[in-house]
């Protein structure tokens, strides 16, 4: 068997209304899919991560470079051709488009495998559990969405059944060194600390105390002022504080981790897999490690980095944010370990998400996720979607 093609479908949905976190301004949602074919004609499907930068981007690295070095090759050989991959890029790149461009192809090999064996990853890659919980990540910032919309918003996830929710927070440029004063969007949306504080507040008073809340500051903030925000928000109970300063900044989140009672969640932006994750829990910088599938390696590197986890007695809540393919990685990632936390589930929800594949994973209403049977990821993308929303025609 040798793999006969390696090909991406790139995709994009214009948002209705643009939204906002931190740092960025986000007018739709992009998807990278990437499919690895056989040459018997078996597809494996996978996703890279894509934030920030245009979707040809990563197109070219999958296509212009790492397609040469697999076509050919035994698509049964994941751990192999991932090192293969990553030692042909020492010189030039080892994280960032790469790694994200390494993830969907490595997804994409796991897909093939569970439909070669007849089995679903999450059985395949340990077979933990069938049903994950999962929570709701919104909250961004808009133009016209104020404290009551934010706290309606959230309570329309606890009625769907979610136990836990996620808000935005840190889209403050009145501070030293905040990087939306770089944005070319800075004063849209802003608010003040304040103004955060009080976001948090109404939200907690919202859903309860019987939900669970985690905020996420998407390193926006300085150590002084993840510490100061932090501490006024230990009274809510909050779950876990997310990626409270730059990834860059590993002795920073140590700092915040130390001061501060709530948990440190991240970081989904340290782009070069198990390595950065290692050190971020050698130094006690997070207490939920937080790797994206799509973007930290796929399902191999993933693995390693829950393995690493469970060592250090730390859950894995690994960030989802893409199509519905790169949900179903999350996912299933979290079926095949003990130290699994929860699934993200970003909102506003939209077609990538609910339309793109046939039997999309849903949540039901006790806030949990149920795996199939079905091989490999257990998806099956809908053509007429695909040809809807592809952007390279």
């Amino acid at each position: 068997m040798q793999i006969r093609d390696v090909r991406t479908i790139p995709l994009e949905y214009p948002l209705p209304h643009p939204v906002f976190d931190a740092n960025y301004r986000l007018a739709s949602k992009p998807a990278l899919l990437v499919e690895v074919e056989t040459d018997d004609g078996l597809i494996g499907l996978g996703e890279a991560a894509h934030f920030g930068g245009p979707l040809r981007s990563t197109q070219v690295v999958i296509e212009g470079e790492l397609r040469d070095h697999l076509v050919g090759e035994d698509p049964r050989d994941i751990q192999r051709l991932w090192e293969q991959m990553h030692q042909r890029a020492y010189k030039h790149a080892r994280g960032g488009l790469l790694i994200a461009a390494m993830s969907g192809i490595d997804i994409a090999l796991w897909d093939l495998r569970g439909k070669m064996t007849g089995m679903p990853l999450w059985r395949l890659l340990g077979g933990y559990r069938r049903r994950v919980p999962a929570y709701a990540t919104g909250g961004f910032y808009a133009e016209g969405k104020g404290l009551e919309e934010l706290c309606e918003e959230m309570r329309v996830y606890c009625r769907h059944g979610f136990r836990a929710v996620k808000t935005k927070v840190g889209r403050n440029s009145d501070i030293e060194g905040s990087p939306l004063r770089a944005m070319a969007h800075r004063g849209v949306c802003e608010v003040s600390l304040a103004e955060d504080l009080a976001r948090v507040r109404a939200v907690r008073e919202a859903i309860g105390s019987e939900v669970r809340l985690m905020i996420d500051a998407n390193g926006a903030w300085d150590v002084p002022t993840a510490v100061k925000m932090g501490r006024a928000l230990e009274p809510l109970d909050i779950y876990w504080f997310e990626e409270p300063v730059c990834p860059d900044d590993l002795a920073g989140s140590a700092r915040v981790a130390e001061k501060v009672t709530i948990p440190v969640a991240g970081y989904e932006t340290c782009s070069y897999g198990r390595v950065a994750f290692r050190d971020y829990i050698a130094a006690r910088a997070i207490h939920f490690v937080q790797p994206d599938v799509a973007w930290a390696g796929g399902l191999t590197e993933a693995l390693k980095i829950a393995h690493l986890a469970q060592a250090w007695n730390l859950p894995v809540a690994p960030h989802i944010h893409g199509s519905a393919v790169a949900v179903a990685a999350g996912v299933h990632l979290l079926g095949a370990i003990p130290n699994a936390s929860m699934a993200e589930m970003v909102f506003p929800a939209h077609p990538l998400m609910e339309e793109l594949v046939r039997e999309p994973l849903v949540v039901d209403r006790t806030g949990h996720v149920e795996l199939s049977d079905r091989p490999g990821l257990g998806i099956e993308l809908d053509p007429r979607v695909v040809a809807k929303y592809r952007v390279d025609r």
